[in-house]
């Protein structure tokens, strides 16, 4: 792993608390990013430990979140820098501020979603190109805003999700299922939320692309505002649903692991939670 430690230009490198959620949102908006001050206060409640700033004069410069579940997979995320300090090594110190915590937690393996910029840096920490993630977007009149959906009449569904995702994320849904219960049929589950620019697709489990296409039926029809959904272009199903729903191919980035391979099943996955969460 590189040494970023040591080298690196002024800043104090400390835990994201509460009080710097509006800053964290500022830094996520000044990217363009679709996170809300709820998303970022989600991820302090999942991730306390492992969310991570560096603060400069006062301010939060950049920041890095690393939500485990449980020893098996820890994702990365949120690796940001306002545009005046970049260039600086921020972003290298806390990855590998996050890395160590994840060897020393034992996780087994790291991921995230890497940009084409960000893919160079990940690569000297040890980290391999696994598979490809999209964000396909469907523009809309309106602010983004929860759609009305009826509460799961039960938990069912958290029992196709492990084989699914490969690793057990239930705090995570809990969480997001405080905020917007799914929407479920079977055993196959479609999760929601508002964002800052569209709202988000996901994360959505299913047996098969017959469930899947009813669920985000239900979710998008007769909506105006914009949505987001992340999926992976080798789910040809999740694509051609996609493209059946009005949505087109937004931004490309590439899924990378560090550690050992974890066995999932993309065929079932048919919209991921988000860049950030996995």
């Amino acid at each position: 792993m590189p040494d970023y430690a040591s080298g690196c230009d002024a800043g104090e490198l400390r835990l994201l608390s509460a009080q710097d959620l509006a800053a964290a949102f500022q830094l996520s908006a000044q990217a363009g990013w679709n996170q809300t001050v709820e998303d970022w206060k989600m991820l302090l409640e999942i991730a306390r430990e492992s969310c991570w700033a560096i603060e400069i004069d006062g301010q939060v410069a950049a920041t890095t979140t690393l939500v485990c579940y449980e020893r098996r997979l820890a994702w990365l995320g949120m690796v940001l820098t306002k545009t005046e300090h970049q260039k600086r090594g921020f972003a290298g110190r806390l990855l590998a501020t996050a890395l160590s915590y994840a060897d020393q937690m034992g996780i087994k393996t790291v991921k995230l979603d890497a940009t084409e910029q960000g893919k160079p840096l990940y690569e000297k920490f040890g980290f391999y190109p696994e598979d490809e993630v999209e964000r396909w977007v469907r523009p809309g009149k309106n602010a983004p805003q929860f759609p009305a959906v009826r509460r799961a009449a039960n938990g069912v569904w958290r029992d196709i999700d492990l084989t699914a995702f490969g690793a057990n994320r239930m705090h995570l849904l809990d969480k997001l299922a405080e905020r917007n219960p799914p929407l479920v049929h079977s055993q196959s589950y479609l999760f929601m939320r508002s964002g800052r620019i569209t709202s988000h697709l996901g994360p959505c489990v299913s047996e098969d692309a017959k469930t899947a296409h009813r669920l985000i039926e239900e979710c998008v029809q007769e909506t105006e505002y914009g949505w987001s959904w992340d999926l992976f272009p080798k789910n040809q199903e999740a694509v051609a649903l996609a493209r059946d729903f009005g949505f087109v191919p937004q931004r490309h980035l590439l899924r990378m692991y560090r550690g050992q391979a974890l066995q999932q099943q993309p065929d079932m996955i048919y919209a991921a939670a988000g860049f950030e969460l996995g």
